[in-house]
């Protein structure tokens, strides 16, 4: 039988277990959205998982969704990942760069001066967010031209580029949590009447494209992908998620891609199923679960749901988490008071077991 501590082959990079570091963002980048000293140490202190998934990391300024958030498309941000992928491969380490442009989940105060978020359509998200002037209300964003879809696709390719520049094994696209991809993907924030809007085929049609875009770049074997169907994060609303994410898989399957990660943050089991059986690749899981998540969750690498399973905020709060699962405990307990923001209170300090 599988388990979450066998090793693993992803496209061809072998990975020491099954057991995932799931990416989240921690609004802690320095001057000008670069990596610091203190994200090299917060990694590196995470390498036993099989595969680290960086934050979401944005693909171009008008990309940025939060306060203090990181960049790969200036030459002093690629430079400053390198410390971080030299510092994780130096722990035997595997590090993917997760490629995030926020869209419409922004603000003018993060943006460029004179630029306000993008988004598919100008429907505005219900909400706030959190910028360097505190919580603002979330405001209309403008609709891409077709030509700035174009653009926008380019700068996710070129992106890839910069993170394997920077040293990184990989990239995830962030297709999830209703963020651009995902606002393609959802009818209620993908109202377009032109190729890009309207059918399943067409709303889809924006994260194919990404995607093939990337792997023409990088290649198939270091491009992975996360979706979250019927996520209602972010005034996401996708009452009948699966006629999309079979089309959406349906296309993606014949690039052969390093992996799908699903997000189960709603009841979607069987749709989850239905999609591991259609994507022929390494198949990614994020488990909803009843309570906190934890070595009960390893089961789906067992019952072979899953080859690999990603964990957050218990990885946040425990940097050797894959020994910590291996004797079911104990776990450090995570502080939300320090997620987001702030110094290595919450971000490296958190202690190992064998510290």
């Amino acid at each position: 039988m599988t388990t979450a501590f066998d090793p693993i082959d992803l496209s061809g990079v072998q990975l020491a277990n099954r057991i995932a570091m799931a990416p989240m963002t921690r609004s802690r980048a320095g001057e000008g959205g670069t990596a610091t000293d203190l994200t090299a140490e917060y990694y590196a202190q995470r390498a036993s998982a099989g595969l680290i998934i960086t934050e979401g990391i944005q693909p171009s300024a008008v990309g940025q969704g939060y306060a203090w958030t990181p960049g790969l498309h200036s030459d002093e941000q690629i430079a400053s990942w390198r410390k971080v992928t030299d510092a994780v491969h130096a722990k035997g380490g595997t590090i993917y760069a997760q490629i995030m442009h926020a869209g419409r989940i922004s603000h003018p105060v993060l943006l460029p001066e004179g630029e306000t978020p993008v988004a598919p359509s100008p429907v505005a998200p219900a909400g706030q967010g959190f910028t360097h002037e505190g919580m603002k209300d979330f405001t209309t964003p403008r609709a891409l031209t077709g030509d700035e879809v174009r653009a926008t696709i380019a700068d996710y390719a070129t992106a890839a580029r910069n993170a394997i520049e920077a040293g990184f094994d990989g990239v995830e696209l962030h297709g999830a949590n209703g963020y651009l991809i995902h606002q393609f993907l959802a009818p209620n924030t993908n109202l377009r009447d032109d190729e890009w809007g309207g059918s399943v085929e067409n709303r889809i049609r924006f994260a194919v494209e990404v995607v093939k875009s990337v792997v023409a770049e990088i290649g198939a074997e270091r491009t992975g992908l996360r979706i979250s169907p019927g996520n209602p994060y972010n005034s996401v609303e996708e009452n009948d998620p699966a006629p999309t994410y079979t089309a959406l898989v349906k296309e993606i399957e014949p690039l052969g891609i390093s992996y799908l990660h699903v997000l189960e943050n709603s009841d979607i089991r069987e749709l989850t199923l239905a999609l591991r059986k259609q994507f022929s690749g390494t198949f990614v899981i994020n488990v909803l679960s009843d309570g906190p998540t934890g070595h009960g969750d390893l089961s789906v690498i067992e019952d072979g749901i899953a080859d690999i399973i990603t964990f957050g905020a218990l990885f946040l709060a425990n940097p050797d988490l894959p020994a910590r699962l291996k004797t079911q405990g104990p776990y450090n307990t995570p502080d939300p008071a320090t997620f987001f923001g702030g110094d290595a209170k919450g971000y490296t300090d958190y202690p190992a077991l064998t510290a």
